[in-house]
């Protein structure tokens, strides 16, 4: 029976297996490679993404907090304008209630009492003078009770006055009394809110 050597087959079958297996590992290792390649773009892309979404919210960040500025530099010139309006209200409020005060002064001062000096603290008036007794002075005190411009007259010194003519000196206190009613429409930060208000129920 003739022989049949079979290492010939055997040796390109070996080759064509290790062939087909270096073409299925580059197959897999270009796969992986192109994976790679894929998912690096993917990526970059998203990172990018981010990056521009988080341009756009600094920038809003940045506008936002340019608005808050704004406001409160609103705020604040708003409050100093109510604050202006109101001293200028409260000074026109004031200007007939000095006449009337000085015109009540002169009223009650009695006959031989003689003021050296008047002092004003806000509603507090400070009274320095000479009288020709202390029965003088407490005739000034009663006529000042009785006054609708003066109030609460309190004596804080009285002592003989040093000189040829006889008589007191005295220092007393009293308030003044506010009469006169706020103008129609309230303070200035009333009619501020009630414009705001106004505006934004028009607004509506």
């Amino acid at each position: 029976m003739p022989r049949i050597n079979l290492l010939p087959w055997r040796e390109g079958e070996r080759k064509e297996r290790k062939l087909a297996f270096l073409v299925a590992l580059g197959v897999a290792a270009l796969a992986a490679g192109v994976a790679s390649f894929a998912a690096y773009l993917l990526y970059g892309s998203m990172i990018e993404s981010q990056e521009h979404r988080n341009q756009q919210l600094r920038a809003e960040i940045k506008t936002l907090d340019k608005q808050i500025e704004e406001i409160n530099n609103l705020e604040v010139s708003k409050q100093k304008f109510i604050a202006r309006m109101e001293i200028i209200e409260k000074l026109q409020r004031s200007r007939p209630e000095i006449v009337h005060v000085f015109d009540e002064i002169v009223r009650t001062l009695p006959e031989g009492v003689y003021l050296t000096g008047v002092k004003q603290t806000e509603k507090r008036l400070r009274f320095d003078g000479v009288a020709q007794s202390s029965t003088r002075v407490s005739s000034f005190m009663r006529n000042i009770d009785g006054s609708q411009w003066l109030r609460n007259p309190e004596l804080e010194v009285v002592q003989t006055a040093k000189g040829p003519t006889p008589g007191s000196s005295f220092t007393l206190t009293a308030d003044q009394v506010t009469t006169v009613a706020p103008e129609d429409g309230g303070s200035a930060k009333s009619r501020m809110r009630k414009a705001s208000l106004g505006g934004a129920g028009g607004r509506q």
